[in-house]
């Protein structure tokens, strides 16, 4: 029989007899890891029932059967010299911080109930037969008759967990990543490592590409239209093409069995250089991190990203240019990739794999023109093939938007075969191998948007903040428009910090303490008018309010003394001075500081 190991660096599998004891396991997986360190055996990480003192006893007895998964950890300095071996039982998943909505789904059963069919049902109200009887979440006749392309992750997880059960009594993860490289060391030990030598226990298997048949997220839900028209505002300012990652929760999406959406709450659009026809993102981004930890402070998370990809007809009707269908493609070739990156990036947590994540929810979404000229949204996620494909770096994109290409085997990488199949004219199913292109369509998997029917913004959408850098349309993302803020909202603190761009300034301005912050992303996510008293009577928030004072009223003291200086003669070049306050180097010329706002001397 085979027992899967699954180790520190890697996963093995482990060919031995049941009649064989503990001991002997333990020596098959050392000799096939190649460990100079002690290990321990496991059935499940928590790691909480040990065999030392049955290492003896065969693996019939404990019991291990075919397929089972084991997990295995270095010992630790101290532990006993003799290796000591800990089963549990596999009848259950594993143990991982999901996403609330999984710990959801997952106890629900998704089952499609159905009406009594008044045509074929000879029964009574309460009796029920094969034309009325409740359907699996998974059931291909009903997808097909509702145009759900792909099933939701949950149904696809109640497919696999059905019919496993019908085969084994025990539980094992039924989700497993797509592995495209060769295993080095070689399991069988039989020959040097590749490019020296290769064989069929350590070649990766030829893949044959065809679509997704279920998908992660299942529908997109802007929280307000503002979202998106603020990115457009950029395009029709500018001329130019815009950036920027999503950020929301994940709730259930009762449109699809199991069903799961991304509620986007804001968008944060990074340092970039924007071109009419591209867009250069400036990396790293220093803040990136910042941001994804104020989100989560208040209960969001990045769920995906968004750019615009517009031309104007030049008609002077304000219609665009329609430059992605059928005829042309969705997501280029370098789209693709991109999209594969970010997502391996999220992984998505799942108690249903082995390794704890399976692919991720992170989506694409594409501000372009439709069919009519009019601008619209088009939203993908790349399937799990793709991300593998991306992750082992096999393929990469090519000139033609609407073709992938496999990249050659080289002494330093094995890529395998790739395959693809199509309906040829005759409407005959043909296999054709990728060489050196296949196209794009294969790794996409659509996902549906909309926008709610009563909307109920988690931020505030009036009398918004700046965003941040955008330096191009002169924007001051600074103390001056917070304080403008501030006053539009009189003393409703909880609604005037309801905006997430003012947050991500007052996070990063380094004038609120880290308990301040806190204390003011929970007046925010609670909208507890308590909380907000307690803010408005810190240090750090009367200081800020001083500072964002006297940066205005500065501000306006330069205003008037350019103006009266346009009027006179010339003057001498101000001379430059450091600021006491906050150490700033200004320009000169003025008595308060550029950045804190507050006097000269």
């Amino acid at each position: 029989m085979i027992i899967r190991a699954r180790t520190p660096e890697g996963q093995l599998r482990i060919e031995i007899e049941p009649s064989s004891s503990v001991a002997e396991l333990v020596q098959k997986i050392v000799k096939a890891g190649s460990f100079s360190s002690r290990i321990d055996v496991f059935l499940d990480p928590p790691q909480s029932k040990s065999l030392a003192a049955r290492i003896d006893v065969s693996l019939a007895s404990v019991p291990l059967r075919h397929g089972d998964m084991v997990y295995v950890a270095f010992a630790k300095d101290g532990d006993v010299q003799t290796p000591a071996p800990r089963v549990v039982d596999t009848a259950r998943p594993l143990i991982v911080e999901q996403d609330p909505v999984d710990n959801i789904l997952e106890k629900q059963k998704g089952i499609v109930k159905r009406d009594r069919d008044v045509r074929f049902c000879r029964h009574g109200s309460s009796g029920m037969c094969d034309y009325c009887m409740p359907l699996e979440p998974y059931d291909a006749k009903y997808l097909e008759e509702n145009k759900i392309k792909h099933m939701s992750f949950h149904a696809y997880i109640k497919q696999l967990t059905a019919q496993s059960k019908a085969t084994s009594s025990k539980f094992i993860p039924p989700l497993d990543d797509f592995d495209f490289s060769v295993k080095m060391p070689c399991p069988s030990k039989s020959h040097d490592p590749y490019p020296n030598g290769i064989c069929t226990k350590c070649q990766p298997s030829s893949i044959t590409l065809q679509p997704q048949g279920f998908r992660m997220v299942d529908h997109i839900e802007f929280e307000d239209p503002s979202i998106i028209e603020n990115i457009v505002h950029f395009w029709r300012t500018t001329g130019t093409q815009r950036f920027g990652y999503l950020y929301g929760r994940y709730e259930v999406y009762d449109k699809v069995p199991l069903g799961v959406k991304a509620i986007v709450c804001a968008v944060y659009e990074p340092p970039q250089l924007n071109e009419h026809d591209a867009i250069q993102l400036l990396l790293p981004d220093a803040a990136e991190a910042k941001i994804d930890q104020v989100a989560k402070q208040l209960g969001l998370c990045r769920v995906g990203m968004i750019y615009t990809d517009l031309l104007d007809s030049g008609k002077g009707n304000g219609l665009v240019v329609c430059k992605r269908h059928e005829a042309s493609y969705f997501l280029s070739s370098a789209e693709c990739l991109f999209s594969a990156e970010m997502q391996n990036k999220h992984l998505t947590k799942t108690r249903y794999a082995p390794t704890g994540t399976f692919g991720s929810r992170f989506v694409t979404c594409v501000i372009t023109g439709n069919r009519e000229g009019a601008i619209d949204i088009e939203s993908y996620q790349v399937s799990n093939v793709a991300m593998a494909m991306e992750r082992d770096k096999i393929v990469e994109a090519c000139v033609k938007p609407d073709l992938m290409r496999v990249q050659a085997s080289t002494s330093e990488k094995y890529v395998p075969e790739v395959f693809y199949k199509y309906k040829n004219q005759y409407s005959i199913m043909v296999k054709e191998p990728a060489k050196p292109t296949f196209p794009v369509d294969y790794l996409l998997v659509t996902v549906t948007h909309g926008f709610p029917q009563t909307p109920a913004p988690f931020f505030d959408k009036q009398n918004a903040f700046p965003i941040e850098n955008r330096d191009a349309l002169g924007v001051d993302a600074g103390l001056t428009a917070l304080e403008k803020r501030l006053k539009q909202y009189d003393r409703d603190l909880v609604q005037a910090l309801s905006d997430f761009h003012a947050l991500l300034f007052l996070s990063q301005s380094g004038i609120l303490e880290e308990n301040e912050v806190r204390l003011m992303l929970d007046v925010v996510r609670t909208k507890d008018a308590g909380a907000a008293a307690q803010l408005s009577h810190s240090g750090g928030w009367m200081s800020m309010l001083e500072i964002a004072k006297q940066t205005s009223s500065g501000q306006q003291q330069r205003g008037t003394g350019s103006a009266h200086n346009a009027a006179g003669s010339s003057a001498p070049p101000p001379v430059e001075w450091d600021c006491r306050h906050c150490t700033f180097r200004n320009s000169g010329g003025h008595d308060s500081c550029d950045i804190c706002g507050l006097p000269r001397d």
